[in-house]
């Protein structure tokens, strides 16, 4: 045998390898999404990640409902679940009672999140079980043509508002919170970093976390706000983001139109709800053996 073929294969050293090892080499490439959109980079910080915390591909199930963002399942090497419009988190849910030992993340749009599935979220919250859900807002209905989101500013146009949208929008982190999340963090697709932080600490925390990661959608919401292109889009997430320790002594009045970075707030005191569960479990097993 020569030397050359008795050497070991070459160890992978660029991150690109290693991203290689989280997608289906069947599926074709490139994606169905626009060039330019965020949902890329979220796709790549989540895999970063996982990576950095060695969980195996086999003890991690993705749940997605219906929109840009939820096509990213299709992509990855883990277990998947792709759902009807809205009920990721119910489908999650039933994934998470019957397996606990898996990691199980959401990949939600702000449409399916926060309209057809709002009352599986606030629930999700409510219970505080143990789903990592990652919602990807881009102020639009991207896949099925631009039309008024829950997360739409007011006044913002859409190809179903071209006078303006007249509703008021949802804060979704404000909703998480609210309904009782304990872990929640918000980030943009310009910030990359910080990204790969509060996601890898919202797959560790141990109850419901909700990170809410701003993005660009400059085929449709970019486009009729003339806002201009992605890059446009991510230089306005640039100069809009505020720290969250930045601005604990500033007024409402002054951070109304700035995105607000970070982990807005973490809760460690909270039960979970499979543990409890599985508290009632043992009980009532017990009680049977004596």
């Amino acid at each position: 045998m020569s030397a050359v073929a008795a050497e070991s294969p070459p160890k992978r050293q660029l991150k690109s390898d290693v991203f290689l090892d989280y997608l289906r080499p069947h599926k074709r490439f490139p994606n169905l999404w626009c060039p330019g959109c965020g949902n890329g980079i979220v796709m790549s910080s989540l895999v970063r990640a996982i990576e950095k915390l060695r969980i195996p591909k086999d003890e991690i199930a993705l749940v997605s409902g219906i929109g840009c963002s939820s096509r990213m399942p299709v992509y990855l090497d883990f277990q998947a679940l792709h759902t009807t419009h809205g009920r990721a988190l119910a489908f999650a849910t039933g994934v998470k009672f019957a397996r606990p030992d898996l990691k199980v993340i959401v990949i939600t749009g702000d449409g399916d999140a926060l309209s057809i599935g709002g009352n599986h979220l606030i629930h999700a919250c409510r219970r505080n079980i143990d789903i990592t859900t990652l919602l990807i807002n881009n102020y639009t209905y991207g896949m099925t043509g631009g039309q008024v989101s829950p997360t739409t500013p007011s006044g913002a146009f859409a190809t179903t508002t071209p006078y303006g949208n007249a509703e008021k929008n949802f804060e979704a982190c404000n909703l998480a919170q609210g309904a009782g999340a304990t872990f929640v963090a918000r980030t943009t697709v310009y910030h990359t970093p910080q990204m790969d932080r509060v996601i890898t600490e919202a797959i560790t925390h141990r109850g419901f976390s909700f990170v809410e990661i701003i993005s660009n959608c400059h085929t449709y919401y970019g486009r009729l706000n003339r806002l201009g292109q992605a890059t446009a889009l991510l230089r306005m997430f640039q100069e809009k983001a505020a720290p969250v320790n930045r601005i604990k002594n500033v007024s409402p009045e002054e951070t109304k139109d700035l995105i607000v970075t970070g982990v807005l707030h973490r809760d460690t005191e909270k039960t979970e709800l499979c543990d409890e569960y599985q508290k009632l479990v043992d009980h009532f097993t017990k009680g049977k053996e004596t």
